[in-house]
């Protein structure tokens, strides 16, 4: 029996924090954060993507079935709502703060898991080895410490190599909606609800649970004049314009039952185990989750990314039960060979959505990048055999290598990828200077 110390109960922390429960380990997970309040609500302070739209992939239902399935039952119980594509399944529709709080409900009533609220300070060693987390400046003696403090988190920050990372080059603002009783659904054109885009700017609807949407808008960073959407009035105004967006936000369908929230200074990053000599600089010590690899949360992989790694890692664990440094190595092995590709994927293909979302034709002298060769199978239905499984997150990125020849000969007859009718920029910022709120003198 090993005593394991977690930092950060999000999704992976508090996964992993199960799993290695169910499995003999005595394990203390840390966080500051309280969890739910007497009443139900759950701020999740620092943690920006909360309340954020979410999508729930297949492959994370797939990880829940395979090493918790109790917890997988739990979250339909709880409304999340199975998503079918042509019968298959491909997902649960569920806001964050029900995935997380049915995971949480299981971990802090799992046997040999203890929750503590504090931040943690520091990572202890003794003798070249991990050996605990110094806690609100009280000590924490662990065997095995795991940082899964999240895409903030800034733990052990000397002992690992510098992260890679690059601009994800957009930003969004989205607000949550609970359909009115009896209201039907607006609007759909995919398994997570509506998206569409416009001259300029995305629009994005996902359906989840509890009869509750999340409606966003994205832009381009750099798009200054479109950033004012972020006030109440100026995003109620930009919605009721927009088609599909009116529909589900229309004040006889549904209400909303959140703050405007923004979502902003996105990045990719990726991280392995390894300092700078190419060595675990304190084993006993691994970083899971997102503290590994983030991704643009526009395209909804985080928690699949993260699960999977903590999925890899619990089964690591068990297969070294007496060398955590093997299993360090051969975890970092692991995310080199199928988290970091899809680092790498939002690396390339980010910059070419935002030269899309700018109206930018595209540039055949140049590779195509996963959102042109996935476009293209709208043009070229025979390409979808291919793309889906990327879609689902259930084959790597290098798997649309094989679409690509078909996909330059779509883009070589002069088709392109044209936004939907509706306001274009120009209209929505002479719409936001319309109802942008006069500024109170000082």
């Amino acid at each position: 029996m090993t005593r394991v110390a977690i930092v950060g109960a999000g999704p992976t922390g508090l996964f992993t924090a199960t799993v290695l429960a169910r499995r003999g380990h005595r394990v203390t997970l840390v966080d500051r954060d309280p969890g739910p309040a007497a009443d139900g609500s759950w701020a999740r302070r620092g943690v920006m993507q909360f309340h954020h739209p979410h999508g729930i992939r297949q492959p994370i239902v797939d990880v829940l079935g395979t090493d918790l399935p109790d917890v997988g039952a739990a979250l339909v119980a709880a409304g999340a709502e199975p998503i079918l594509v042509k019968g298959h399944p491909a997902g649960l529709r569920s806001r964050r703060i029900t995935f997380e709080r049915v995971l949480r409900a299981a971990a802090v009533t799992e046997p040999g898991v203890t929750v503590v609220t504090g931040h943690a300070d520091e990572v202890l060693s003794d003798r070249g080895r991990a050996a605990g987390v110094r806690i609100d400046g009280a000590v924490l003696e662990a065997d095995l410490v795991i940082n899964a403090s999240g895409r903030s988190g800034r733990l052990a920050e000397g002992l690992r190599a510098p992260e890679t990372s690059g601009d994800c080059g957009v930003s969004y603002v989205s607000r949550q909606y609970q359909l009115l009783p009896g209201a039907q659904p607006g609007p759909s054109s995919s398994p997570v609800g509506l998206i569409s885009r416009f001259a300029g700017y995305l629009g994005v609807v996902f359906v989840q649970d509890a009869a509750t949407v999340s409606v966003s808008l994205t832009r381009r960073d750099t798009d200054e004049e479109l950033a004012d959407w972020r006030f109440p009035e100026v995003y109620e105004a930009v919605v009721r314009v927009v088609p599909g967006l009116a529909e589900w936000t229309d004040p006889a369908r549904s209400r909303p039952i959140t703050r405007v929230l923004p979502g902003v200074h996105l990045r990719n990053t990726y991280r392995g185990q390894l300092d700078e000599r190419g060595r675990v600089a304190l084993p006993g010590l691994i970083h899971l989750g997102d503290v590994v690899c983030t991704t643009n949360p526009t395209a909804g992989r985080g928690i699949a990314t993260s699960l999977s790694q903590a999925q890899s890692l619990t089964g690591l664990l068990a297969e070294h039960p007496s060398d955590v440094l093997a299993a360090t190595l051969a975890f970092d092995d692991y995310c080199t060979t199928s988290i970091k590709p899809w680092f790498d994927d939002h690396q390339t293909s980010d910059p070419a959505a935002v030269r899309l979302l700018a109206g930018e034709k595209i540039d055949l002298t140049r590779p195509l990048t996963s959102v042109h060769i996935t476009a293209a199978a709208d043009a070229n239905p025979q390409l979808a055999p291919i793309v889906a499984p990327y879609l689902g997150m259930n084959a790597l990125p290098s798997s649309l290598a094989a679409a690509e020849p078909a996909a330059r000969q779509v883009y070589a007859t002069g088709w392109h990828p044209a936004p939907l009718p509706g306001p274009t920029r120009e209209d929505l910022i002479t719409l936001i200077h319309q109802t942008k709120p006069t500024p109170t003198p000082a």
